[in-house]
């Protein structure tokens, strides 16, 4: 059976990335959905684009969302060609470019953040960076909260979201903390992938590694980093 898989927060650590979709077994067949924040914090951010371009472009089926990453790395590159403000965007970002500031990022990079979709959904799930806030008549128009909010499960609305489940990002949890929630996945129909990819000194806490939720086989994986010069 083919299956679907989500991956949330990179973080610029491509290496744990690859490892990750080797660990899983990736193939042409499945369908791979990233839910945002690919840049940022680990030390190869263009890395991870790149490599996401590189799937694509081999016909692997990837769906790539957007995070509130992309989104500041837009407002921030318009911010310094449009307004000259200057040194925005995250450290290890411009370092893994060879850049001094955003100005001098090349264009394709923005166009491909420009490109990603808020969310996607499905027959039996919806994939989202942050969260959905159901307390609003359309909750999927509200791009912000879709890429900003935290603390939203007490407003899920269970006859909006019928038989689908809600899979996020952005807020990091432990291992055991998203083994604890996967339990529970039956009975609130949520669950957040974010493991704290990036945060690769904090292993022994459950954070530092990146999580991949096989939707098809209800199955979760997990890979430690192992990216070089990791600042957190």
């Amino acid at each position: 059976m083919n299956r679907k898989i989500c991956i949330s927060d990179i973080h610029g650590c491509v290496a744990t990335c690859k490892a990750l979709l080797e660990q899983i077994q990736f193939v042409k067949e499945d369908t791979l959905y990233l839910l945002g924040d690919y840049i940022d914090r680990g030390p190869d951010s263009k890395g991870v684009i790149d490599y996401i371009k590189e799937l694509q472009e081999q016909q692997y089926q990837v769906v790539a969302l957007r995070g509130n990453h992309e989104q500041m790395l837009i407002n921030d590159h318009t911010a310094e060609t449009k307004w000259r403000w200057h040194d925005m965007g995250d450290e290890a970002l411009l370092k893994s470019f060879g850049l001094k500031n955003l100005k001098l990022l090349p264009q394709s990079y923005i166009d491909f953040c420009n490109t990603l979709p808020y969310y996607h959904i499905d027959d039996d799930f919806i994939a989202v960076h942050a969260g959905i806030n159901c307390t609003h008549e359309h909750p999927l128009d509200h791009s912000e909260e879709l890429l900003w909010i935290r603390n939203w499960y007490e407003t899920i609305n269970y006859d909006w979201l019928g038989d689908r489940i809600i899979i996020h990002g952005h807020t990091p949890l432990t291992k055991y903390e998203i083994e604890a929630q996967f339990k529970e996945l039956g009975h609130k129909r949520v669950l957040n992938i974010d493991c704290g990819a990036f945060m690769s000194r904090q292993k022994e806490a459950g954070l530092g590694h990146l999580c991949a939720f096989d939707i098809t086989h209800q199955k979760l994986y997990f890979q430690e980093n192992i990216d070089l010069h990791c600042k957190y």
